[in-house]
């Protein structure tokens, strides 16, 4: 009798197997590590100073409120999700007086986070946006957004950003290869709190950015993950977008409130494409509901029904925005910890950046060989890019990474 094939005959057999995405191995090398010295700073979640998983005040009030609500149901919702939650994202995002929602001119759609609102708005443009189908983004960019572009059928281009030199913004450079973009070219911008070098423009830069965008016919592609995490406040770190949304121009805005209402899990997002006139908005509209449907048909409830609650109530909203300031204060005297611990440790270089990066991440400086000897001798674990996300770091755990970067400085020289 024949030996049965170690496939089995399978009709996917010649399917090659390929490394786990490199985040979610950190993640799974996390979980297996048994010393109880180890230390995530790898996944952009936000934890308390413990490094437990936080879930917000109001979002725990808002959920026993939903709970007890018996006009609640389980139905599924029309394809663009909750009208409210729609309505009330675009404010968030462009402003309570914004002309151009007065106007009828922004459509907004509920999408799954904000991975599934760059998706959706990636789809979109492969689909009706004629004058070019190439995306650029900065460099480097969140890992994840080259594959939700590409998958769309959109090619892929990058234009400089971050200098490694100063550990700041390489402006001129970012503004030259804008220059030399091609008219009508799509152009993805992080609105704040930049991932994953916390590297941001100022908004006279981002002015010569819109100017310069605006005159060449590029059009923006805005990701707002991170809305109050800069300075703490919502509407303050909106000003990106409202620039390019006050000169009457069109844009694109995913937002995700997974990291500013602690909703992960939930995948609450929205995609709001800002239009010329409120008669191409319904026609966009239209289109839209055509990319969702075959994609999830419509979005969950849950999450966005939590979100829709914060946002249209005033003191729960205020009571929100108190929140997302303590984050964003534990997130800079975190920054200040680290950066005063490596300079009374004496560690060699120049760690300045650290309190001048924004937001949660920073981008420490460690090359790939020093993170991997932190991860091997002291158990912390990070990209090997060397993102550092803030949030993973307490005051019980700042002296432990501070050992383990003093001895990767001086046993491997930095680059």
């Amino acid at each position: 009798m024949e030996m049965e094939s170690r496939d089995g005959g399978s009709v996917f057999a010649h399917i090659p197997k390929v490394p786990e995405v490199p985040l979610y191995a950190l993640q799974v090398a996390y979980g297996k590590d048994p010393s109880p010295l180890k230390l995530n700073l790898g996944f952009g979640v936000y934890r308390t100073e413990d490094g437990k998983p936080f879930i917000l005040n109001v979002v725990r009030r808002v959920e026993r409120l939903l709970v007890n609500d018996m006009s609640n149901f389980k139905e599924y919702l029309p394809i663009t999700g909750i009208a409210e939650f729609n309505r009330w994202s675009a404010r968030l995002i462009l402003g309570a007086d914004s002309p151009a929602i007065k106007e009828n001119r922004v459509n907004t759609v509920q999408c799954l986070s904000g991975t599934g609102s760059l998706r959706i708005g990636a789809e979109f443009l492969a689909k009706h946006y004629p004058e070019h189908h190439t995306v650029y983004m900065s460099q480097p960019t969140y890992g994840n957004h080259p594959n939700l572009f590409s998958v769309a059928g959109l090619a892929i281009k990058t234009y400089r950003y971050y200098d490694p030199g100063t550990c700041g913004l390489d402006f001129q450079g970012m503004l030259e290869d804008l220059q030399s973009a091609p008219s009508g070219a799509i152009v993805l911008l992080q609105a704040c709190a930049h991932n994953p070098t916390g590297v941001d423009p100022t908004i006279p830069q981002w002015e010569q950015i819109r100017q310069l965008m605006r005159s060449k016919g590029l059009l923006p592609f805005f990701d707002s993950a991170y809305q109050g995490f800069v300075s703490g406040n919502l509407d303050d770190d909106a000003q990106s977008i409202r620039l390019f949304v006050a000169d009457g121009g069109e844009c694109l805005i995913a937002q995700s409130y997974s990291k500013i209402m602690g909703l992960y899990g939930e995948r609450v997002g929205a995609l709001s494409i800002v239009c010329k006139t409120a008669e191409v908005a319904s026609h966009v509209e239209s289109q839209l509901k055509l990319v969702i449907r075959p994609m999830y048909s419509n979005p969950p409830i849950h999450g966005a029904a939590i979100a829709a609650a914060i946002l249209k109530d005033r003191d729960l909203y205020n009571e929100w925005s108190i929140e997302v300031k303590a984050m964003n204060d534990r997130l800079i005297s975190m920054r200040q910890r680290l950066f005063d611990a490596l300079c009374d440790k004496g560690t060699p270089g120049d760690w300045s950046h650290i309190t001048k990066h924004v937001g949660m991440f920073t981008f420490s400086g460690l090359n790939p060989a020093q993170v991997a000897f932190m991860t091997k001798e002291y158990h912390i674990y990070m990209p090997s890019d060397g993102r550092i996300n803030m949030a993973g770091l307490g005051p019980k755990t700042v002296p432990h990474l501070v050992d383990a970067i003093h001895a990767a400085v001086t046993t491997l020289c930095l680059n």
